[in-house]
């Protein structure tokens, strides 16, 4: 294990990989981080990877402070980029032209170059309210969050470890305001505001009008999970309508393309799927799953889900042109606890599905790991549910 003597940004630490055999599917699964302390991929709507895919961010917490860092894929060396002090947390999104990584930790936003590492604080969040995540538009000239009235002064919270005051924060319907703004010249405006628990601001890659967000609250009981908004009308809109009452869908992320929204969800009966949608609410596909997941991330041609419970892999699915889904079939042992925030799998595809990265505290430690997927998908093993499972 490598150990600095003080935090210096653009430290260099020694790599701290390895590499196993996984027992399940004989596939190569690579351990890029190895710290006493947690270390995780920003969440999984983001995209992690820059430096044409060579290099890989991550949130570490080490010294007793979460700082960012990025792993050089072909080396395994990590640099340190931030030395934030006495932080608990980061959220964390790349810029698309890869310029800048945009650093929140629940009090302000910097814009940190990662050429350089200079960072400039973009926004600070008002007194009475907390801090959403973070993310970008497509053309990179636009940060965007959302702020929401703090109401943890009379609802006991802990949403980052046990969603504690989740459903009461929903029930009482704060005030929620989704902020944009400019890269360039810093100023800030107010692009909508509600009175429910906003949150989950995801920009489109490729549209840079284009965002969603949710609604907040559990799943079947809030009245919609996921909301399209135009940046330049302020128009707003409900995006894949609730089929019956007590359905849950959520976890709603763009796919590459920026123009379809996958998601996941449970039926009424219990029946689990996973689907995608374009914004405009047309091209609804929608899949049947064996199992409940706690996320599921998409690109146009591969479904990856961590699984719930007694389903400790991950999973794989591949659609062919005509939208039929084959799998799904087991990648690798996952055995996270899924404890915190902090401890969730949020696996990732890169977008030419060829790896797929993941957090796992399998060794105790949240860690940070990466499988090189097959070219042939279908030459992996598929899942057999268990018979209790049935």
């Amino acid at each position: 294990m490598s150990r600095t003597i003080a935090m210096v940004k653009g430290t260099i630490w020694a790599p701290e990989w390895s590499t196993y055999t996984d027992r399940r599917t004989g596939l190569k699964v690579h351990q890029l981080t190895d710290y006493r302390g947690h270390s995780r991929l920003p969440y999984f709507t983001e995209h992690p990877l820059y430096d044409d895919g060579k290099r890989l961010l991550f949130i570490s917490d080490r010294d007793n402070s979460a700082n960012l860092f990025s792993i050089q894929l072909e080396t395994g060396e990590m640099t340190q980029l931030t030395t934030y002090a006495n932080n608990d947390d980061l959220d964390v999104a790349l810029t698309p032209d890869e310029q800048y990584a945009l650093v929140s930790d629940k009090r302000v936003i910097r814009a940190l170059h990662l050429t350089h590492f200079r960072e400039k604080i973009k926004y600070r969040c008002p007194e009475g309210y907390v801090l959403g995540n973070v993310t970008c538009t497509a053309d990179s000239r636009t940060l965007l969050t959302c702020i929401t009235e703090d109401l943890s002064q009379r609802i006991d919270t802990d949403l980052g470890n046990g969603y504690v005051g989740h459903r009461e924060w929903m029930d009482a319907q704060p005030n929620s305001i989704i902020i944009a703004v400019d890269l360039k010249s810093g100023i800030s405006r107010e692009v909508f505001h509600t009175r429910h628990f906003v949150t989950h601001i995801n920009a489109s890659a490729t549209l840079p009008w284009l965002i969603t967000f949710c609604h907040e609250g559990p799943w079947h009981l809030v009245d919609h999970r996921i909301w399209g908004l135009d940046l330049r009308s302020g128009d707003v809109w409900t995006i894949r309508e609730r089929h019956e009452q007590g359905e849950s869908v959520g976890h709603e992320c763009f796919l590459p393309d920026g123009e379809q929204i996958g998601y996941h969800g449970i039926a009424a009966d219990g029946t689990c799927f996973f689907g995608r949608i374009r914004y405009d609410n047309t091209g609804l596909e929608e899949q049947k799953i064996p199992f409940s997941t706690w996320h599921l991330y998409q690109n146009e041609r591969l479904v990856i889900a961590d699984g719930q419970g007694e389903v400790d892999t991950l999973h794989l699915w591949e659609r062919d042109e005509k939208g039929r889904y084959a799998g799904s079939y087991e990648v690798c042992e996952l055995r996270c606890s899924f404890h915190s925030q902090k401890l969730h799998a949020h696996p990732r595809l890169s977008d030419d599905g060829r790896r797929l990265f993941f957090n796992s505290d399998r060794s105790g430690y949240g860690n940070v790991y990466m499988v090189e997927l097959p070219e042939d998908v279908q030459r992996l093993p598929r899942f057999e549910p268990l018979d209790h499972l049935d």
